[in-house]
């Protein structure tokens, strides 16, 4: 199953019976959807093609076509790719090694190409004119809200990381409309992160979630919606590969920050390893 199948399979629980009806025509014929435009599928499905544009754009695409683009790709991409591997007792450790790095390898593959660019775009551009950026997590998301701060600080940009609630609200709450929050939950369901993103945005700051893909409240509130692989979910997964696909968007932002103002930044980056490597 797809990232994206995956994805509309979890929401049919929440959907009225046309959504339903359409949602199990698209998991049924998922291949054969890639070669339809909107008006066959509407005929094929029983929907109308506004019940189709409403849940292309529940699930955070800007419409049928970039869905159908996408989809398109992840079904290619999964082809291809080998499937994801649980956790299983008494397996060699050559087998744990080779299946640990396949499933990080899907991850980040998957995550790939779900990446909307224009989100990104959007994304970078908010993190490069704040003022500060607050960063929030918990738990394992905390530890990427950590590297993630570590990596703005390099820089030398005005970033704070927190993992507790309360500081996660304190901060929050001092945020400005020229401040941005970004905010780390990989179920996007996380109450204490959500609460977060909500202060964010009620003190007036651009607020970025990064959660899983699909659609889920931390993503629906924020101003700006980041996505990785969902594929991990159910397994005895001990947050890894989520983990690594957490930061590997992050990763992405970085880079492009740095790129951005390459010459602004790079001179801050060498500076900050030389005075490290010169009092250590």
């Amino acid at each position: 199953m797809s990232a994206i199948t995956n994805a509309i399979h979890e929401k049919t629980s929440s959907m009225n019976r046309k959504e339903k009806e359409l949602a199990d025509f698209i998991l049924e014929h998922a291949r054969e959807i890639v070669h339809m435009g909107i008006t066959e599928l509407a005929e094929r499905s029983g929907a109308s093609t506004a019940t189709i544009s409403r849940f292309c754009k529940q699930l955070h695409f800007s419409g049928y076509a970039e869905f159908k683009v996408k989809l398109s790709a992840e079904l290619a991409g999964e082809a291809a790719a080998p499937a994801y591997q649980d956790i299983v007792a008494g397996r060699p450790l050559t087998d744990i090694i080779a299946a640990v790095e396949s499933n990080h390898l899907r991850a980040i593959g998957d995550t790939a190409r779900l990446i909307d660019r224009k989100a990104l775009e959007r994304a970078v551009l908010a993190l490069r004119s704040a003022r500060q950026i607050g960063v929030y997590g918990m738990a394992t998301s905390g530890l990427v809200a950590q590297d993630f701060h570590q990596k703005l600080v390099r820089i030398g940009r005005s970033a704070h990381a927190f993992t507790d609630h309360h500081m996660m609200l304190t901060s929050a709450s001092n945020l400005t409309a020229d401040d941005a929050a970004i905010c780390i939950s990989y179920s996007g369901r996380t109450a204490e992160t959500i609460s977060a993103l909500r202060c964010a945005r009620e003190s007036g700051a651009v607020t970025i979630s990064l959660t899983k893909f699909g659609s889920n409240l931390l993503a629906d509130l924020a101003d700006i919606a980041l996505f990785t692989s969902p594929l991990e979910e159910g397994m005895r997964r001990g947050d890894m590969a989520s983990r690594i696909t957490q930061l590997f968007l992050v990763d992405i932002l970085f880079v492009a920050l740095i790129s951005d103002q390459f010459e602004e930044y790079v001179p801050r980056l060498e500076r900050s390893f030389q005075m490290v490597r010169k009092y250590t």
